[in-house]
């Protein structure tokens, strides 16, 4: 029997503080980002944790809650609260007779949407709120044979798009990983998809998830998903918000100030794992990821799911969009801080030109009333170095510690 190796957490550092500072803490994210893992580890001295994974102890739960809470204990974990949404009006009671009295409680879900409406109807302005999405590339660092030199490598694009980022199948690569990956979906389906949201249309979902997959990093469009799959628009936006919710996808929209320009107003869909657009896509050899017909995309796909991490991982919702108008000015990614910009351009090269450089400088000579900051450029060069006056090439290390910086 193998070990059980426990590989800290970037969200760990500000986990207590949240969890000392509200009398209920919850932490989302997608099935097996390893919510039920962190918080055993960082909370196994001070909390009882149940899980309501298990039918019978879900279904003590739902018949009598109010004597279920009452016997839980002190201090508690609710993994999987999405199950037993009967218990929060309890919940509240119970946070209610003594609000000074933080982190009693924690909750877990693996559906973001549900749980929140849940929570906000019933613990508004009493609980704080986290995601924890499959590993970040500096996560993945930390495990035993992943070294940190190899982010600066072909090697860790690659490894994020055969093996992806959950953290099972990262630390244990015995795993076969289209044999993970079909299951994972399958439990999606049935257990989330179908149980919690109702959609009878699984097949047709499922088709909706590979048509995603394959136009991933682009420009979303309703009707063409509507036509392609025969089901309404408002079909194809409950589908969308229930991907959005399980942290499967993560919908980027379009900058959205108003200058007098005629801007895109569709968002982009990008995946919180690359190996799960791989694995839908059919894409499995290394070829594939530099030369196939999704190579840029995949990439940029990559960078944009590390960014929301990172911030993820901080505690922040970050301002993130992106920029086309019909004067063809376009930019990957714009990240806001206040009232600075941030704008970030992702190019699947290991040789950058400066003719990569000149969306940015365009869009700074379009947009001269915002406060735009140097932009960046990543690209899989080894080095960072200056391109133009206005722009640097970053590799994956240099813009992790760039984000940093934006970050704090």
């Amino acid at each position: 029997m193998r070990a059980k190796e426990y590989i800290p957490r970037d969200i760990e550092l500000i986990l207590k503080d949240v969890v000392d500072s509200f009398p209920a803490m919850a932490i989302t994210g997608p099935r097996q980002s390893g919510k039920s893992t962190l918080l055993e580890h960082v909370f196994r001295d001070s909390h009882v944790m149940i899980s309501f994974d298990d039918p019978v102890i879900r279904e003590q739960a739902i018949s009598d809650p109010k004597l279920f809470i009452e016997n839980c204990g002190e201090k508690v974990i609710f993994d999987e609260i999405q199950y037993v949404p009967e218990i929060l009006s309890y919940l509240k009671i119970l946070i209610d007779k003594n609000r000074n009295k933080r982190g009693r409680f924690i909750l877990t879900g693996s559906q973001q949407f549900n749980l929140i409406k849940n929570l906000g109807d019933s613990l508004a302005g009493r609980i704080g709120l986290l995601d924890l999405l499959p590993f970040s590339i500096l996560e993945k660092t930390k495990v035993r044979f992943l070294k940190k030199d190899f982010i600066n490598t072909k090697a860790y694009y690659v490894h994020s798009c055969l093996r992806g980022a959950f953290p099972e199948v990262v630390m244990y690569p015995e795993i076969k990983i289209k044999h993970w990956y079909a299951g994972y979906i399958q439990t999606y389906l049935e257990r989330d998809v179908r149980t919690i949201y109702n959609v009878g249309h699984l097949r047709e979902f499922q088709q909706f998830l590979h048509l995603l997959a394959i136009r991933c990093a682009q420009i979303l469009n309703l009707s063409s998903f509507a036509n392609d799959l025969g089901v309404s628009v408002n079909t194809i936006k409950k589908w969308l918000s229930i991907l959005e919710a399980s942290r499967i996808i993560y919908i980027l929209p379009p900058y959205h100030r108003n200058f007098g320009k005629r801007i895109t107003k569709s968002p982009k869909i990008y995946f919180l794992d690359n190996a799960l657009v791989c694995y839908l896509t059919d894409m499995n050899t290394a070829d594939n990821f530099f030369t196939g017909p999704l190579a840029g995309a995949l990439f940029e796909n990559f960078v944009v799911q590390e960014t929301v991490k990172h911030f993820f991982n901080k505690g922040l919702r970050p301002r993130l969009s992106y920029l086309r108008t019909h004067n063809n000015a376009e930019v990957d990614l714009l990240i806001e801080r206040g009232l600075e910009i941030f704008p970030v351009e992702i190019k699947l090269t290991k040789t950058p030109s400066l003719n990569m450089a000149r969306q940015i400088e365009k869009f700074r000579s379009n947009f001269t009333k915002l406060k735009i900051n140097e932009g960046s450029l990543i690209t899989l060069s080894s080095n960072k170095f200056k391109l133009s006056r206005n722009v640097s090439v970053l590799n994956m290390d240099s813009y992790l510690e760039y984000l940093d910086v934006i970050s704090c």
